[in-house]
């Protein structure tokens, strides 16, 4: 006589996700400490290289801020307020962590990614996740 066990997987989902480079994040959180540091920088993204001057978040809200009131139209005025509503919204959720979290987004003004060598696109401004950096160099090609 055999007594049969039904056994279930564990059934919980992990999320996982590639992890920063640590020094780059504890740079960026020096750089969000004031509004007007940058340093340049080149990144190593899948896509290509990218180089401009790593700026901190605040610095960032406030250039993409300036560049929304640019916008015309109805919603301009709405528009406008957005970077700081993002920011009351992410405040909110993280309410009661108690821990300051190390940065998972890189800022930067001023980029120009380039494509595998056969073009390049100048960006005002650029926001990219910090996992997705393969590597990086202070300094811009010259």
């Amino acid at each position: 006589m055999s007594e049969s066990v039904e056994t279930r997987p564990e059934t919980t989902a992990v999320m996982t996700e590639p992890v920063p480079d640590l020094q780059l994040q504890l740079l960026i959180q020096l750089l969000d400490r004031e509004l007007r540091s940058s340093l340049p920088i080149t990144l190593t993204l899948t896509g290509g290289v990218l180089h401009g001057d790593v700026i901190g978040h605040e610095a960032w809200k406030a250039d993409w801020a300036r560049s929304l009131r640019q916008v015309e139209g109805e919603g301009a005025n709405l528009i406008a307020e957005f970077p700081e509503t993002v920011d009351q919204g992410i405040r909110e959720l993280s309410t009661g962590e108690g821990t300051t979290q190390l940065p998972r987004w890189i800022h930067l003004r001023d980029a120009t990614l380039v494509f595998g060598g056969t073009g390049s696109l100048r960006l005002p401004l650029w926001r990219g996740r910090l996992a997705d950096v393969s590597g990086w160099a202070l300094g811009r090609p010259q």
